[in-house]
């Protein structure tokens, strides 16, 4: 009913030449009629990594087989024009608020752009203030210090890397996906094991616990995106000649999180939770490593504004919920309509009125051939430093992609968004148009708007800065950049919860790896992230670390005046003992030569209040 109001006094309002974005409502007391004993179902979201919609056996791959996707497919309700962002923060941040990544401050994946608003409410806070327990096992990518980490965004549980990946500069220095260190709810832990198997192992044993209350969990893995380990040789077999070694890789990490797909349902099964549990598989972005072998005839990869960069899969499962399994939707949806939809499935009750810019697609899970009002949906990928109308963008409806302004395709006679028919349709195009400027009024206030990382608080008593957080054009976001010692120089802004004298500590390398601050790390390993030709000595991502001629370090925050330490030979860090005020302010520190010349920005800084 709602929406059928909504799409009349849309059309109302667009005859007196007022366009608006339909928005959806959900307040505590919105579903009080459902009967009493209604048992609400566990959820399970899973999140795979660059995975693109052809990278399955079941979408018409040649290449790759997948047989517990396929069988999950064929058990599912599944849908056929489902977007998502064209890259993978932005993705995760639509997907846990319901709203489009440009309107919750998510605009990049590095570059302080990756942090979800701190005052958005997430998935887990809705399902946390319905009365859910909650868990959280992979990739986050929305921020790596408070108040930005998982456990700070309504989920009990946290098992986790890196927040960006293996190989990030907030990762540990040595993981290599292979008996890793993790972050587990906010300390480290080492765990023996290949790291897929590590959280789907982890969700298992969250799984077979007795609750007494039913469970949310957002099960995120890091793969199929590079880098590509694996645990075994063995993982590659079966592909032969005609596939690259890159795409080997690729697809070995695709079926890997498939035989754990396969071991998950199994132990649904086994705990009795299967048929009361909403399970939904889903994918970031784009494909990558496989788009040249197959990509369901679509044009474009992750990153782009066509098709092939952010239309993805999405299976829905609920045995229990009478859904429409074995079914395809066809209709225009997209990640801001999962969080609204599983609001009305599990019969939820925010503790205050939650305002979406997606809506539910339930009636299309019960009834897959319903159609929903006509509407205009956006993706864009700008990762510009001010924002640009139109820049990298997409504006979709049911028949049409209008790319980057200047781009029409009609996505049912051209799937493969081969002609550009803008000249033929003017009043499609001014259509979308209208449409974009109500979307870029909602998203673009504070669009810009820089994280403030909160240093001192209880709940995170040592903050650690790293250079993937500057905000900077082509930052330092991985350790092989930094072990190449790239010549850019950032600040952070941070918030100091409480007056007092805080500890800096200022480092070339981070404290795991425990080398002079002139010097490089000493280590050899195999198989690891930083796998070249079978053995690592002293390389990352097949670079050379590079010994910086470093012969002094400087700290500056806020108004104090700046302040220098030398380094010696030995050295692996320099600390700064400083009184800093309660509020908002700026760090920096920079590594000189012995000219005082900046050689870089200090890549890794270490903060704690004394």
């Amino acid at each position: 009913m709602l929406d059928v109001l909504n799409k009349k006094i849309h059309k109302v309002l667009k005859s007196l030449g007022i366009v608006i974005v339909t928005l959806t409502y959900f307040s505590c007391s919105s579903n009080t009629s459902k009967a009493s004993n209604f048992e609400k179902p566990n959820v399970i979201v899973i999140l795979t990594d660059d995975q693109g919609y052809g990278d399955l056996s079941c979408h018409g791959n040649p290449y790759i087989k997948t047989p517990n996707m396929d069988q999950l497919h064929d058990e599912s309700v599944r849908f056929t024009d489902f977007h998502v962002d064209p890259t993978c923060a932005p993705t995760r941040s639509a997907l846990m608020t319901g709203k489009y990544s440009h309107h919750v401050g998510v605009w990049h994946t590095v570059s302080g752009g990756n942090h979800l608003r701190s005052t958005e409410k997430t998935m887990a806070d809705v399902f946390k203030a319905s009365g859910y327990r909650t868990a959280m096992f992979g990739k986050w990518h929305l921020g790596a210090n408070y108040p930005y980490r998982p456990i700070d965004r309504g989920f009990d549980e946290w098992l986790g890397n890196g927040d960006g990946g293996t190989g990030t500069t907030d990762d540990w220095f040595f993981n290599d996906r292979v008996n890793d260190q993790y972050w587990h709810n906010g300390k480290r832990e080492k765990i023996e094991g290949y790291a897929p198997d590590v959280f789907f192992n982890k969700a298992i044993d969250y799984i077979n616990k007795d609750h007494e209350k039913p469970f949310f969990m957002y099960l995120a893995t890091y793969l199929p995106h590079g880098p590509h380990t694996v645990s075994s040789t063995s993982m590659t077999d079966g592909y032969g000649e005609k596939v690259p070694d890159y795409v080997t890789y690729f697809y070995a990490g695709i079926n890997r999180v498939d035989q754990n797909i396969g071991k998950l349902r199994k132990a649904l099964k086994a705990s009795g939770k299967a048929d009361n549990t909403i399970l939904l598989f889903m994918t970031d972005n784009g494909g990558t490593d496989g788009v040249d072998l197959y990509n369901a005839g679509m044009r474009g990869r992750k990153t782009d504004a066509y098709d092939g960069g952010h239309r993805v899969p999405l299976f829905v499962h609920w045995p229990k919920g009478n859904l429409a399994h074995g079914k395809d939707v066809n209709d225009l949806t997209a990640h801001i309509d999962v969080l609204p939809t599983l609001l009305e499935l599990c019969d939820l009750s925010p503790s205050k009125e939650v305002k979406f810019d997606g809506r539910s697609f339930k009636e299309q899970l019960l009834k897959s051939e319903t159609q929903l009002p006509n509407r205009t949906l956006f993706v864009e990928n700008q990762r510009t430093f001010t924002a640009q109308k139109w820049k990298r963008t997409a504006g979709m409806t049911n028949r049409w992609r209008l790319i980057h302004n200047e781009e029409l395709y009609d996505i049912i006679d051209d799937p493969g968004q081969k002609k550009n028919v803008i000249e033929k349709h003017p009043e499609v195009v001014a259509e979308i148009r209208d449409e974009f400027e109500v979307y870029w009024k909602l998203v673009s206030p504070n669009d810009r708007e820089l994280p403030k990382i909160i240093v001192g608080h209880p709940n995170d008593k040592e903050t650690y800065l790293t250079p993937s957080d500057w905000y900077l054009p082509d930052v330092p976001w991985n350790h092989a950049q930094v072990a190449d010692g790239k010549p850019v120089s950032g600040s952070w802004d941070i918030h100091i919860a409480e007056s007092g004298t805080y500890r800096i500590e200022a480092r070339r390398w981070p404290r795991e790896a425990n080398a002079p601050i002139r010097g490089i790390p000493a280590f050899k390993k195999t198989i690891d992230a930083w796998k070249v030709d079978g053995q690592v000595d002293r390389l990352l991502y097949g670079r050379k670390m590079k010994a910086l001629p470093i012969n002094s370090i400087t700290l500056e925050v806020g108004t104090h005046e700046k302040t220098a330490a030398r380094v010696s030979n030995q050295q692996t860090h320099v600390t700064f003992n400083i009184k800093l005020s309660k509020g908002y302010t700026n760090i920096k520190s920079e590594m000189l030569d012995e000219s005082n010349q900046v050689i870089a920005g200090t890549y890794y800084v270490y903060i704690s209040k004394l």
